[in-house]
């Protein structure tokens, strides 16, 4: 029987139409469906019964912004998540309202156009401010364009509210399944637990092909796990004993991580019972149990001897139950960097105001200002001359198309296109039968429900936001716009195709050299601290062998190589990102992906000789070798990729 042609002939498929392709995969998040059903469609109901449609619409809104940006993780950095990105939403709202009423049509764009570029610039700082750039722009428009009674600090009040609401119920429902243990600390309990087990599965990995992509995928669960435990507090320390336990068990990882990497790097398989000790640790911070006795291995090279080192502290850092005082860390510097790591902080250097500063006005700033002011500012211009009564659409669609850091623009516009138009077509379907107001209400509430599934995919999440927002603007009051809505997408589709491949004053890839040039500032810096430990010992002291010099050695080293692989892995994202896009744009950034290559392996041979330089005070000509020949590899790809050598 002939095989299908497809398993015949492979389909190669271009990167841009890949992407548009790929979805999420993962279990279904049931809490944060029951925090979206409990959100924007409760808030209506309770302003559709008191006769203030148009002020719950905004509400709602609110809540839906709020639900698009709830995503897994921990309570407390759900707060700044969702509230700083509803705090600029809220502003635009204001900003949006009074500028419509009081600006013609001409300063309205250029206002907006000004917005476009700072809201644009300000998104480069990281995923919180991309967010709170979005809410800025898509809010503004829309309080410059929806028809409503209430002055625009009402509004934002309101706005402001929904989105507060959605905090309420991020912080106060408890996560199924997480009554056992408290339930505050679940997000940051499966952020330490997912650490263990993506090192069990790169330490069952190694040897392997699938070892760089298990190395990958711990430094994914250790950036989650460290931004869970270190987000934002009103003390400066851990102040409870379920928190202390949980970041001395986060620090306890980091050793074994270090290890786990040096033993990917030797390339040598591993016996099976290997990577049984960090799964048993993974389920004992799930379950809060003992994790009892572990697997030792067999002490033959110093990367197992490392990882025989670091699995015994983290028996003991588990029976504890927390950090404990100097003297029971045993003097040795793995247990008091652990210790310090615990006490003193997750991460290396805090943000600086002048550092987010330079990242505004640096390259990758510039070119997401101007970016986005031009399709936004173009997006107004084009819907103040069409002067229909839903223009605000047309830019606020623009937004989510031109975001260089949501994806390729390609795929969001193939993606935002086929949604709208299956959205607009649901909801037409439903318009014609469902009763008013209370059908439209229910429609919102399951449209609430369904964001958290719908964010795999953004055709999926665009088609149930569709259904969502045309529901809300019936219930506030105007006709149906189904097929106005498809229209204005459509229209604002092709406007940031145009505008987003026109081309443009300097060089093109500013964001991804940007991270890329931070990130090799970064394997430099742990390179240094790593080679400054060659002549300092067997433990690679190099603060002259004290308690404290060991446990200062120790905790920066390993911030330097989480800062490493944080940097690296930022930098690789924004690389696959601009590799999906158009040849057009996509050529600008070639040759970045080779760049980011190297300096992976250059971090991870970094790794090896600290792991070697902590067993035997030296290193040997294999890794002195090896540092040379990366360190010129660098030099070379970095001057092929046109970016400038430090």
């Amino acid at each position: 029987m002939p095989r299908p042609l497809l398993n015949v002939l492979p389909v190669v498929l271009p990167p841009w139409l890949t992407h548009a392709l790929r979805a999420q995969r993962g279990p279904v998040p049931w809490n944060a469906v029951l925090r979206g059903t409990l959100a924007a469609g409760p808030l209506l109901v309770v302003a559709v019964l008191v006769g203030r449609e148009p002020l719950g619409v905004m509400a709602a809104l609110g809540a839906m912004f709020a639900g698009i940006n709830d995503r897994p993780g921990s309570r407390r950095t759900a707060v700044p998540r969702i509230g700083v990105p509803g705090l600029a939403g809220a502003a635009g709202i204001a900003v949006g309202t009074y500028a419509g009423e009081g600006l013609g049509a001409a300063p309205l764009t250029l206002t907006l156009t000004a917005l476009g570029l700072l809201a644009g610039a300000v998104s480069a700082v990281g995923p919180v401010a991309s967010g709170a750039g979005t809410q800025l722009l898509v809010a503004a428009a829309i309080g410059a364009g929806m028809p409503l009674p209430e002055p625009g600090w009402q509004r934002a009040l309101f706005f402001l509210a929904g989105t507060g609401w959605l905090i309420v119920l991020r912080l106060a429902l408890p996560t199924p399944g997480a009554l056992a243990n408290d339930f505050r600390f679940d997000g940051e309990r499966a952020g330490v637990a997912g650490v263990y087990d993506a090192i069990a599965d790169l330490l069952a990995a190694v040897g392997g092909e699938q070892a760089a992509g298990r190395r990958a995928a711990l430094t994914a669960a250790l950036d989650h796990a460290q931004d869970a435990l270190a987000g934002p507090r009103l003390r400066r320390y851990a102040s409870s004993a379920a928190e202390r336990r949980l970041r001395a068990q986060y620090a306890a990882a980091l050793p074994l991580a270090e290890a786990a990497t040096a033993l990917a790097w030797a390339g040598e398989a591993l016996p099976a019972r290997t990577a049984r000790g960090p799964r048993r640790l993974a389920v004992a911070v799930r379950t809060g149990e003992p994790c009892g006795p572990l697997p030792a291995p067999a002490r033959t090279v110093p990367g197992l001897r490392a990882l025989d080192d670091a699995l015994l502290h983290a028996a003991e850092t588990f029976d504890r139950g927390g950090p404990q005082p100097r003297k029971a860390s045993g003097g040795h510097p793995l247990g008091l960097g652990a210790e310090r790591t615990a006490h003193k902080g997750l991460h290396l250097r805090p943000l600086r105001a002048r550092a987010l500063l330079r990242t505004v006005t640096g390259t990758g700033g510039r070119e997401y200002g101007l970016r986005v002011a031009l399709c936004y500012g173009a997006a107004v211009a084009v819907a103040q001359a069409l002067h229909h009564v839903h223009w605000y659409w047309l830019p606020a669609t623009a937004v989510f198309l031109v975001k260089p850091d949501l994806g390729p623009l390609v795929s969001r516009v193939m993606n935002r296109a086929a949604g709208t138009v299956l959205g607009a077509l649901v909801f037409a379907g439903f318009a014609a039968v469902l009763p008013r107001p209370e059908g439209l209400v229910a429609l919102v509430a399951v449209s609430g429900a369904l964001i958290p599934v719908a964010t795999r995919h953004f055709a999926a999440q665009t088609a149930v936001v569709t259904v969502l927002v045309l529901a809300l603007v019936m219930v506030g009051g105007e006709p149906e716009a189904s097929w106005s809505r498809i229209g204005e997408t459509l229209l604002a589709c092709a406007i940031v195709l145009v505008v987003g491949h026109l081309p443009a004053p300097g060089q093109r890839g500013g964001n991804v050299r940007a991270r890329l040039t931070a990130a090799t500032d970064a394997a430099h810096a742990y390179l240094t601290h790593v080679l400054s430990g060659v002549d300092g010992g067997a433990d690679g002291v190099a603060g002259g062998g004290t308690d404290r010099g060991a446990a200062d050695d120790r905790a920066t080293r390993w911030a330097l190589r989480r800062e490493a692989y944080r940097t690296l892995a930022e930098a690789r994202a924004a690389i696959d990102r601009s590799a999906a896009e158009l040849p057009t744009l996509a050529r600008h950034t070639a040759g970045t992906d080779e760049v980011a290559a190297t300096l992976e392996r250059l971090v991870d041979t970094t790794t090896a000789c600290a792991v070697h330089l902590d067993d035997t005070g030296r290193l040997t000509p294999r890794h002195t070798e090896r540092l040379a020949v990366l360190l010129d590899e660098l030099v070379d790809r970095r001057e092929g990729a046109g970016l400038r050598i430090a």
